[in-house]
C-alpha cells in the first residue's frame, strides 16, 4: 500500500484510480521509474462487465498493446506466456485474459477495493475506499474510462430498463434471441451489437438517421501497401489518412485552433463500422435517414415513433448512441474539489501532462479528448499518456 504517515494513516506518491488498460500502462510505468505507486480497482473490470460476450476489438494489433515502457507485456509476449493464439480480430475473451496478464505483472502495485470519494486537503490528497480506509497521496490519477459517460438522448431518458438498455449494457446477447429489437446508431457499437444480436437469434433492425453506413478500410488494404504502410498509418491506428499524422502527436493537435481541433477529432472519430462486419449484417434491415422521435410504452413493448411517421413495435431499444464524458459525472471526486477544476465544453482542461487546474490532480483517457484528441479515446493513447504522468511525477519527486 505504502508508507505510513505522521498520523498513522497509510500514503503513497502516486494514487492511481482504475485498472483498465490506462491506469495499467501508467502502474508499468511508474514502476519502471521506482515511483510508489497504488492502483485501486479490479483490472479490465468495464471490459469484463459491459463489453457484450462475442464483441471483437475495432483497434488493429499495433494499436491494441497495453503500453510499458520496455515493451515486455504486448500481445505476442502474452501469446508465448500463454500458450494460445489469438485471432484477429482480437475477440473480447482474449484481450481481457491479456488485461489481466498484464496486470499480473504488476500486482504488487495494484489494490482491488474501489475509491468512493477524494479530497483534497493543504497536504495534497485523501483516498477513501469502500471499506472506510483512507490514505493520503501527493498526487492522484484519475483513469476511470468511460463508464459513466453512457449518452442517452433525451426522448430515451426514463425508459424501462430492461426495455431500452445502451450498448454498454448489452453483456448477453442471447438472452434477445426471438425478441423484436431495434438498434439505433451507424457506429462499430451498433453494428457489431446488431450482429451479435442477429446471430442470437433476434429479429433485428437498425435505424440511424445517416444515409448510408461508413466501411473502415480493413488490414487487406493496408497490406497492399507495402513498405508504405507504416509511414502512413501510424500504428496508433486513430484518423484517416493524413488526419492520423495529426491525431498521433499531441502536441501538434494542441499547437492547432479550437474549432480545427473539433474538426479532426469529429473526422477522425465518426460513426464507422470495421469491413469484417459487413457481411454478418448482410441479413439486417437497416433503416436509414430517419431518427426516432417518439417512444411509448405498451405493457411489455415499446412502440417507436419515427420522423417520416412511420412506427415500429419492438420488445427491446438498444442505444449504441455513444458516450458523452463529463467531469460532472466524476463524483468520486468531491464536490467542492469538483467546482475548482477548470473545463471546457464539460471536458477538465490538462496540460501537457494530463494535470487538471488542480495541482497533483491527473485525468487519463477518454476525459483527455478535449486537451489531447481523439487518440485517448482508444487503448492506443495510453503510452504517451503514461508516459506523460509518470515524467510529471518522476519531476517532482526529483
Amino acid at each position: 500500500m505504502g508508507r505510513l504517515d505522521r498520523d498513522g494513516s497509510s500514503q503513497t506518491e502516486v494514487a492511481v484510480i482504475g485498472a483498465g488498460p490506462y491506469g495499467l500502462a501508467l502502474t508499468a510505468h511508474l514502476a519502471s521509474k521506482a515511483i510508489p505507486s497504488t492502483t485501486f480497482g479490479r483490472p479490465m473490470s468495464f471490459w469484463q462487465e459491459h463489453m457484450p460476450r462475442g464483441m471483437k476489438l475495432r483497434s488493429s494489433w499495433e494499436a491494441s498493446h497495453i503500453a510499458d515502457p520496455q515493451h515486455r507485456y504486448t500481445l505476442e509476449a502474452y501469446q508465448r506466456a500463454a500458450g494460445v493464439a489469438i485471432a484477429q480480430p482480437i475477440p473480447l475473451e482474449r484481450y481481457v485474459a491479456y488485461g489481466l496478464w498484464f496486470s499480473d505483472q504488476v500486482a504488487s502495485r495494484l489494490d482491488p477495493r474501489e475509491v468512493t470519494r477524494v479530497e483534497r486537503d493543504a497536504q495534497g490528497f485523501i483516498v477513501h475506499l469502500d471499506d472506510g480506509e483512507a490514505l493520503r497521496a501527493p498526487r492522484v490519477v484519475v483513469a476511470t474510462g468511460i463508464g459513466k459517460a453512457a449518452f442517452v438522448p433525451r426522448q430515451f431518458q426514463g425508459l424501462p430498463p430492461e426495455l431500452a438498455l445502451h450498448s454498454a449494457q448489452l453483456r448477453e446477447p442471447p438472452r434477445f434471441a426471438q425478441r423484436r429489437v431495434v438498434v439505433v446508431g451507424a457506429g462499430q457499437s451498433a453494428l457489431e451489437s446488431a450482429a451479435l444480436l442477429h446471430e442470437a437469434g433476434a429479429d433485428v433492425e437498425i435505424v440511424t438517421r445517416r444515409q448510408r453506413i461508413i466501411w473502415l478500410r480493413g488490414a487487406a488494404f493496408k497490406k497492399l501497401l507495402g513498405p508504405l504502410r507504416k509511414p502512413l498509418y501510424p500504428p496508433q491506428d486513430v484518423g484517416p489518412l493524413g488526419l492520423n499524422q495529426i491525431v498521433t502527436r499531441p502536441p501538434l493537435f494542441r499547437l492547432l485552433p479550437h474549432r480545427w481541433q473539433h474538426a479532426i477529432a469529429y473526422r477522425s472519430i465518426r460513426p464507422a463500422g470495421s469491413s469484417w462486419l459487413r457481411g454478418r449484417l448482410a441479413d439486417v434491415r437497416i433503416t436509414y435517414g430517419r431518427e426516432i422521435r417518439r417512444v411509448t410504452v405498451h405493457g411489455n413493448t415499446l412502440r417507436l415513433g419515427l420522423s417520416d411517421g412511420s412506427e415500429r413495435t419492438a420488445d427491446h431499444l438498444v442505444l449504441a448512441t455513444g458516450y458523452q464524458v463529463s467531469l460532472a459525472a466524476y463524483d468520486l471526486l468531491a464536490e467542492e474539489l469538483r467546482a475548482t477544476i477548470r473545463t471546457r465544453c464539460g471536458y477538465p482542461l490538462l496540460n501537457d501532462c494530463f494535470e487538471t487546474s488542480v495541482p497533483g490532480l491527473h485525468m487519463i483517457g477518454a476525459v483527455a479528448a478535449e486537451s489531447h484528441g481523439p487518440l485517448f479515446r482508444f487503448v492506443s493513447g495510453a503510452g504517451w499518456a503514461a508516459r506523460q504522468v509518470a515524467e510529471a511525477a518522476a519531476h517532482s519527486l526529483r
